[in-house]
C-alpha cells in the first residue's frame, strides 16, 4: 500500500478518535464596583459605631466566544481582583479608627463586606456629608494568544473613590458654662447652682435636666430633676440640683454628670450625652474638746464645763453637746444648748456629774457628741469626742487621816513612856 494513503487514513483515525478540543474568549468592559453603607446612615454627634460598607461589582461579560483553537483563560475581565478599600473623613465631623481592608476577589455579580469604625465629634453640626470611600483592585484587562498553547495576561491597577453619604441628625448638645456649690461639705447636704448652654443645633421640648452620680463619687443627688421647658441652639439657663455628700469624702472637687431629657423635632424622646461636672466640697463640720480635765471626788456631786470649738468649714446651726455618763459616773443634766458656731467660734457646755464614792482616783474619758442643724435645717450628729475627767481624793478625808496619824503618835508615846517606867521599877 502506497505510504500515502496509509498517513491520510492515520490523520483520519486520529481525528476520530480524539475529540475536537474549544477554548473560551471572553469579551467584557471589566468591573463595574459600587459601594453603599449598609443599614441607616443617620448619627448622633458623639456616636461611636460600625460602619457596614457592601462592596458590589455589577460588571457583566458582554461577549463569549467558545471555538477549537482557544487557550482557556484562568480570569474573567469582570472579576475584581485583590480589592482592597480604605474609609476618609472628607469634610465630615468624623474620627475613622480603621486602617484600609482587604477583601479579596470579587468576581462580576457578587459583593464583599468591610466595616470601619468611628466615631463623630461631639460637636458634630447636624447635616448630610460625604465620607469618601477609596476601593483599589486589579482586573484581567485583554489576554493574547501565543502559538496554539500559551497565552499572555494584560492586568490593570484601578483606582476608584465612592462617596458615601451620612447625616448627621440635630441634637442637644450640653456645655456647662459654671456651677458654684452652696452649703456643700462633708457629710452635709447642699446646692448645686449649674448654669447650661445647649451648643447643639436642635431646640428641645419639654426638656428637663438631671444630674447623676458619676461612678462611685461621694457626691449623691437628692432633688436630681429640674423642668426647663423649651431650650433653643445657644441658649443659656440656670438650674439648681439637692445634693448630698457622703461622710468618708474629704475637702477636695468629685465628678457629678449632667444630662437633658427632651422631645426631638420629630416628637421622640431624646436623653442627651451627659457632660461631667467637677463640683468642689467644702471639709465637714468638726469639734474638738479645747477646756481643761474637769476634776471630781468621789461621793461629790458636781457641775463641770466643757469648752467646744467648731474646727469645721461652715456654720453649725442650734448645736447642742450631750455627754455619756458611765460608771463611776452618773447625771441627771447631760445636754448642753451651745447655738450657732460659726468656723472657729467656741461654746461653753455645763453638766451636772455624780461620782460614785468607792470610784478610784484616776484621769477618765468620757464620750461627748455635738447635734446640730446644717444650712437645709437637716438635723446632723458630729464624732465622738473624749472629755477628760480627773477624780481625785476629796479634802473631807484630809483631817481623819491627820487624826489617825496623831492618834497613833499619842499611842506611840504612852507606850513607850509605860515601857520605860516598868523597866526602871
Amino acid at each position: 500500500m502506497d505510504l500515502r494513503y496509509l498517513a491520510l487514513i492515520a490523520v483520519i483515525m486520529g481525528l476520530i478518535v480524539s475529540p475536537v478540543m474549544a477554548g473560551t474568549k471572553y469579551m467584557s468592559g471589566g468591573p463595574d464596583i459600587s459601594a453603599a453603607l449598609s443599614g441607616s446612615n443617620e448619627f448622633s454627634p458623639g456616636q461611636d459605631t460600625s460602619l457596614d460598607v457592601k462592596i458590589e461589582n455589577k460588571g457583566l461579560i458582554d461577549i463569549k466566544f467558545v471555538q477549537s483553537g482557544i487557550v482557556e483563560r484562568d480570569d474573567l475581565p469582570n472579576t475584581a481582583k485583590l480589592v482592597s478599600v480604605s474609609l476618609s473623613s472628607g469634610n465630615a465631623p468624623i474620627v475613622i479608627k480603621s486602617d484600609p481592608q482587604n477583601v479579596g476577589d470579587i468576581p462580576g455579580g457578587k459583593s464583599a463586606s468591610a466595616k470601619f469604625a468611628v466615631k463623630f465629634t461631639s460637636d458634630a453640626a447636624a447635616g448630610r456629608y460625604l465620607l469618601p470611600l477609596t476601593v483599589r483592585y486589579t482586573y484581567l484587562s485583554s489576554a493574547e494568544q501565543v502559538g496554539q498553547d500559551s497565552i499572555q495576561y494584560i492586568y490593570k491597577d484601578t483606582v476608584k473613590t465612592i462617596d458615601l453619604p451620612v447625616s448627621i441628625e440635630p441634637r442637644v448638645l450640653l456645655d456647662v458654662v459654671s456651677a458654684e456649690p452652696e452649703y456643700l461639705n462633708v457629710g452635709n447636704e447642699g446646692y448645686l447652682h449649674v448654669k447650661v448652654q445647649n451648643i447643639g443645633s436642635e431646640t428641645g421640648e419639654s426638656t428637663i435636666f438631671r444630674i447623676v452620680r458619676n461612678g462611685n463619687s461621694p457626691l449623691i443627688p437628692t432633688d436630681s430633676s429640674v423642668y426647663i421647658g423649651n431650650i433653643s441652639p445657644g441658649e443659656i439657663v440656670d438650674c439648681t440640683f439637692k445634693v448630698s455628700v457622703s461622710r468618708d469624702a474629704t475637702a477636695q472637687t468629685y465628678p457629678i454628670d449632667l444630662l437633658a431629657v427632651y422631645q426631638n423635632h420629630e416628637g421622640d424622646t431624646v436623653t442627651s450625652d451627659p457632660v461631667t461636672v467637677g463640683v468642689p466640697v467644702g471639709g465637714k463640720v468638726s469639734f474638738e474638746v479645747i477646756s481643761t480635765p474637769g476634776e471630781l471626788i468621789p461621793g461629790v456631786k458636781k457641775v463641770i464645763e466643757v469648752e467646744y470649738r467648731n474646727t469645721g468649714d461652715t456654720t453649725a446651726y442650734n448645736a447642742q453637746a450631750r455627754i455619756s455618763a458611765i460608771d463611776p459616773f452618773t447625771s441627771n443634766d447631760d445636754t448642753a444648748f451651745l447655738g450657732d458656731l460659726s468656723p472657729g467660734s467656741t461654746a461653753i457646755a455645763r453638766y451636772e456629774v455624780s461620782v460614785d464614792p468607792e470610784a478610784n482616783t484616776k484621769e477618765y474619758g468620757l464620750d461627748s457628741e455635738i447635734r446640730y442643724r446644717d444650712a437645709l435645717d437637716n438635723s446632723q450628729i458630729s464624732d465622738t469626742m473624749k472629755v477628760q475627767v480627773k477624780v481625785i481624793p476629796g479634802e473631807s478625808s484630809l483631817p481623819m487621816i491627820l487624826g489617825i496619824v496623831v492618834l497613833l503618835g499619842v499611842m506611840g508615846g504612852v507606850g513607850y513612856y509605860v515601857y520605860q517606867k516598868r523597866k526602871k521599877n
